[in-house]
């Protein structure tokens, strides 16, 4: 995918610390095939605190909810569309100032299982693109689901009987074709299958594989520092991270290059900025997640192409066409 960064939020000394702002929507833990959502959104804004704060104000004068919280969905509904499009639209509050990286769950799926079992997330979009037509629609849910299932923490059954005989039960389907030659690739990694789930037994590991939250974070401070600028992160409060996760998410950050100067945490109806990160996310799974379906609303697409990360991790072809920016990367 593909966005672009604007000079507006490079303002400022060049080693002044830039504070991002952070939320999620999406998030259904480890169950990336069967939860109730089918794309992750990560948002940041470098609002200021005054300006967060007009923002929110403006929403809600415009919208005058008696709600004592707003979310993304209040500003979803039609008779407030002309709400979502002044704070989406060019030159509006946050023009400039926010970005969302999105994540498509089960390519996510895929390109992880691909990664642990073969050492070549490469092919995952190979995989993901073939797969349906190869395998049919059921053929095709049931590698997901049993991917998901041996990725996972948590274990239900024999995960790795069950993965290995989807995948045998496939080739056998269909065993000439672009899916079914990594699916071969796949049918002799059993021994690291097995492995992976023996050292689950010593307890969850710190970062659980297929939790999207840590390496999306890891991937908003990159975006925000790719300028050489030390971006400090406040993200709202969130059980998964730890005070060891919150330290693994700055060294992985650090080790790749990003300039994370270090990442707090606050309480989102404390802090305007948060809540304006929140509607965006929520926002843009929402119309990501339409598009995906062959639902998407080609107004709401254009006006959240600009704000979408170009290293969002996303399968699906023609969707991510539309949500990519295409003279931007």
């Amino acid at each position: 995918m593909s966005g672009n960064l604007a000079d507006g939020e490079r303002g400022g000394a060049a080693d002044a610390v830039l504070e991002v702002a952070c939320d999620e929507s999406g998030s259904d833990g480890e169950n990336l095939t069967g939860g109730n959502t089918d794309v992750f959104a990560h948002a940041g804004v470098s609002l200021s605190e005054a300006e967060a704060a007009a923002t929110v104000r403006e929403i809600r004068d415009r919208i005058r909810s008696p709600a004592e919280e707003y979310k993304a969905n209040h500003l979803l509904r039609e008779k407030h569309r002309a709400v979502l499009e002044w704070l989406l639209a060019p030159r509006g509050p946050i023009d400039g100032r926010a970005r969302v990286h999105l994540m498509e769950k089960t390519f996510f799926v895929v390109d992880r299982t691909l990664g642990l079992l073969l050492d070549d997330a490469g092919e995952a979009a190979v995989l993901f693109r073939a797969g349906r037509p190869a395998f049919g629609e059921t053929g095709w849910r049931a590698f997901l689901q049993a991917a998901n299932q041996l990725l996972r923490v948590r274990q239900d059954g024999d995960p790795v009987d069950a993965f290995y005989g989807t995948v045998d039960t496939l080739l056998r389907a269909r065993p000439r074709t672009d899916a079914a030659s990594i699916l071969e690739r796949l049918a002799a990694t059993r021994p690291r299958a097995v492995s992976y789930r023996e050292g689950l037994l010593a307890g969850p590991p710190l970062i659980p594989p297929l939790n999207p939250l840590l390496p999306a974070i890891v991937r908003t401070a990159a975006l925000w520092s790719r300028d050489g600028r030390p971006v400090h992160l406040v993200h709202d409060r969130q059980n998964m991270l730890t005070p060891d996760r919150i330290a693994w998410i700055e060294r992985t950050a650090r080790r790749a290059g990003s300039g994370l100067a270090g990442l707090r945490l606050v309480v989102a109806r404390d802090d305007a900025r948060v809540q304006v990160a929140d509607f965006l996310a929520g926002i843009a799974r929402k119309i990501a997640s339409d598009e995906l379906n062959g639902r998407g609303d080609p107004g709401l697409t254009t006006l959240l192409r600009p704000y979408v990360d170009p290293g969002s991790v996303w399968g699906d072809a023609r969707s991510g066409a539309l949500l990519a920016d295409p003279v931007a990367g």
